[in-house]
């Protein structure tokens, strides 16, 4: 199969985004990630499949969906539409979606073709080659389908455009380093150096995430990488693990190192697939958050 016709699943395409890479970029949501942090902000790119989103505030109770879903999958309990997941396949065209007169049916997910998705990308070169960006992919993990990553980026190297990756790591070694020799930048998150407590948060070790850093260093010591680390409460919030991670950072050359506040942002998305946020009522302070930025920072400063 060509590159243009290998086909992956995603769930967005952000236009003119300015966080994920230099300049203006378009952000590429992958779905389907081998973790599960239980802070997750976006729960929708982490099943494989297509989900149906419902959204309460936009439901007009009227009865259409049910009427209407050839599976069966959602029944009213109380005036409420109730989604049961269990027998919902949603597709492209599912009746629900087409018809709910509020729009509080959609679908996270959909089917296209790298070469699809390249002639997207291509709709805002001049903004690309105006600001110094380019394309990113995100998720999700994208190199959680690792055909059709690579596709897409084979594709947009040979249209010359600048490539960025967000990846969490949890991939095999050739397919990570498949993914950096066709990489500008590349940002990747390391969230904790201990074993244990890493597959406690996320539901995996971090053993291969570090070695595919350390072995993406050593391959491609040019490739300017970014580490990220989200700042999680109970999790990571203290100095001894920010540290950490900070001090494995400054082994290597050329590798900047910056840490993400929690948010609470992507709570509403958990409700819409029928699930509840793992992290309950947590938050973080901003004057916690501060000063574990200063240890990191400090960590930086002592190697330069």
């Amino acid at each position: 199969m060509t590159d243009e016709k290998t086909s992956g699943l995603i769930f967005n395409v952000q236009k003119f985004s300015v966080h994920d890479g230099e300049g203006i970029r378009t952000l590429v949501f992958f779905k389907g990630c081998p973790l599960r942090c239980r802070w997750c902000s976006n729960p929708e790119s982490q099943n494989a499949v297509p989900e149906l989103s419902y959204s309460v505030q936009d439901c007009l109770h009227c009865g259409t969906c049910a009427k209407v879903c050839t599976r069966g999958a959602i029944r009213f309990t109380d005036g409420t539409p109730v989604v049961q997941r269990q027998l919902c396949r949603p597709e492209p065209g599912c009746l629900c979606t087409r018809t709910c007169p509020g729009g509080a049916l959609g679908i996270y997910g959909k089917t296209v073709t790298a070469g699809e998705l390249l002639r997207q990308l291509l709709e805002d070169q001049v903004f690309y080659v105006r600001s110094g960006g380019g394309v990113t992919l995100g998720g999700g993990e994208p190199l959680h389908q690792p055909d059709f990553a690579l596709a897409v980026l084979r594709l947009a190297r040979r249209a010359r455009l600048m490539t960025n990756i967000e990846t969490c790591g949890q991939t095999s070694v050739e397919t990570m380093l498949s993914a950096a020799a066709l990489l500008d930048t590349m940002f990747m998150d390391i969230k904790c150096m201990d074993p244990d407590k890493h597959r406690a948060w996320t539901g995996v070790s971090n053993e291969r995430i570090l070695e595919n850093f350390v072995r993406v260093r050593e391959a491609f010591p040019r490739l300017p990488i970014t580490i990220r680390t989200p700042v999680i409460p109970g999790f990571n919030d203290n100095a001894g693990d920010i540290e950490a991670i900070a001090r494995f950072v400054r082994r290597f050359s050329g590798v900047r190192h910056e840490l993400l506040p929690y948010h609470r942002y992507g709570e509403q998305k958990y409700l819409r697939i029928g699930r509840r946020p793992g992290m309950g009522e947590a938050s973080l302070p901003e004057e916690t958050f501060a000063t574990l930025r200063e240890v990191a920072e400090k960590l930086h400063d002592d190697q330069l």
